[in-house]
């Protein structure tokens, strides 16, 4: 028994060793890293907001994390699947086979994104909550290193990227960018939360609006009313 387990281990070696099965097996491997790295930032994630925020009985709210994991993982795994299978044709079959295009990164995201990330369930209608917070994150980030780039000197949009203006922008971008993001989202929370992502309009109300009432010590100093 022990023999054959390590003649299939030496065969299994041998195969994802060799140099042309790289691509394909490159394709299984992004779409294992993408189950699991959904794994670990959804569930503690989710535990926390779910156990902390949401009603219901123990076992309503185990289910919703338990939901809620399953849901990004299978979705971070689905779009790493669909991105690198199609890096991998567009590199071969593209207008230089063997060589990979400027463009290439761009078009696989672009697919991923809208089969994975772009539809709506199929029975509620709607984008689910998982995937609108993966896409707001990835969105953010975006936006932040654009910023960076527009800036950056030899790289960057004319009349903003020279060394002087750009050091100077820096500079003062995220105070401005910090105040403005706060400001917007208080008013948002204030005159029109339904608008807001559900798990952000949680954390506020509790931070903010519950603390606007309370009949007691036990419910001032220790939990919310």
């Amino acid at each position: 028994m022990a023999s054959s387990l390590e003649s299939l281990k030496a065969v299994a070696e041998r195969i994802i060793l060799d140099p042309k099965y790289h691509d394909i097996l490159s394709v299984v491997k992004a779409a294992r890293n993408g189950a699991v790295y959904g794994t670990k930032v959804r569930f503690p994630h989710a535990l926390v907001m779910i156990m902390l925020f949401r009603s219901g009985t123990f076992r309503e709210k185990a289910g919703l994390v338990f939901r809620a994991t399953k849901t990004h993982a299978r979705n971070l795994a689905k779009f790493a699947t669909i991105y690198k299978a199609t890096c991998m044709l567009l590199k071969n079959y593209g207008a230089t086979p063997g060589k990979e295009g400027p463009y290439d990164s761009f078009v696989a995201g672009l697919l991923g994104g809208y089969i994975v990330f772009g539809q709506r369930g199929k029975r509620s209608g709607k984008i689910s909550s998982v995937n609108q917070q993966i896409v707001v994150y990835v969105f953010a980030r975006v936006m932040l290193a654009l910023a960076r780039l527009a800036v950056k000197p030899g790289h960057g949009l004319p009349g903003v990227s020279e060394p002087h203006r750009s050091a100077l922008i820096s500079y003062f971008a995220w105070p401005l960018f910090a105040s403005v993001s706060w400001a917007s989202v208080m008013h948002l929370f204030r005159w029109h939360a339904a608008e807001l992502q559900p798990s952000l309009r949680s954390s506020m109300t509790y931070i903010y609006a519950n603390a606007d009432t309370w009949d007691g010590l036990k419910n001032f100093a220790w939990h919310n009313k």
